[in-house]
């Protein structure tokens, strides 16, 4: 498994730096231990999520009948809806969910952490990657990823202030096009490798 190309896709769909208005937004008032706790708690998510994924999402899918190769169909037509509107990896939030963020203990769980940074987009990559894993090495290669990128989560909303007043929101908004091209390269890719799946005379 390439290393590189996994962390990169999944450092595109997770994005760090897509969250920090959302997450400037949230914590206003928060005292700093509070803003340091809920980073903990964010960057601890994406680590719970992808592990989760590398290791039980091919069953969970398996349980509901659902082929790997038509995840990977659906997760990239939803990568490259969410393009065509202008959101990342899936990263919407309900009104219920911006409701539970009012509450400081689950900020870092709900929105932040889950749909904010890890998404259906961000979900389904690491399912259809531990779907190719061949052995224990691949998995600890996705879970490793999932940890660097948890770490850069966890550096970036700590200087969140610094950077958002050094890049301003155009700057944001401009790094956040860079990654959706990315992301719109690897919904290509899960979209084609799927079909190739589900219909074979395609790879021919």
């Amino acid at each position: 498994m390439d290393a590189l190309k996994t962390f990169i896709a999944l450092l595109a769909l997770i994005n760090p730096l897509g969250v920090l208005p959302m997450f400037i937004s949230l914590t206003q008032g928060y005292s700093l231990k509070e803003k340091r706790r809920t980073i903990r708690i964010t960057a601890f998510t994406v680590i719970s999520v992808v592990t989760v994924c590398a290791l039980l999402g091919e069953q969970i899918i398996a349980f509901f009948g659902i082929s790997t190769a038509s995840l990977q169909v659906a997760g990239g037509l939803l990568m490259a809806l969410n393009m065509l509107n202008a959101k990342m990896g899936g990263a919407r939030t309900t009104d219920e969910e911006l409701d539970e963020a009012e509450h400081k203990n689950t900020l870092g769980v709900v929105p932040l952490g889950i749909p904010l940074l890890t998404g259906p987009g961000a979900i389904s990559t690491v399912i259809v990657y531990a779907d190719k894993a061949k052995g224990a090495m691949d998995y600890t290669v996705i879970i490793g990823c999932g940890v660097g990128i948890a770490a850069l989560v966890w550096i970036t909303l700590q200087l969140a202030d610094p950077i958002n007043r050094i890049m301003g929101r155009s700057g944001i908004n401009i790094a956040t096009r860079i990654m959706g091209l990315l992301v719109a390269a690897v919904a290509v890719e899960f979209i084609v490798e799927g079909l190739k799946t589900m219909l074979p005379a395609l790879a021919r």
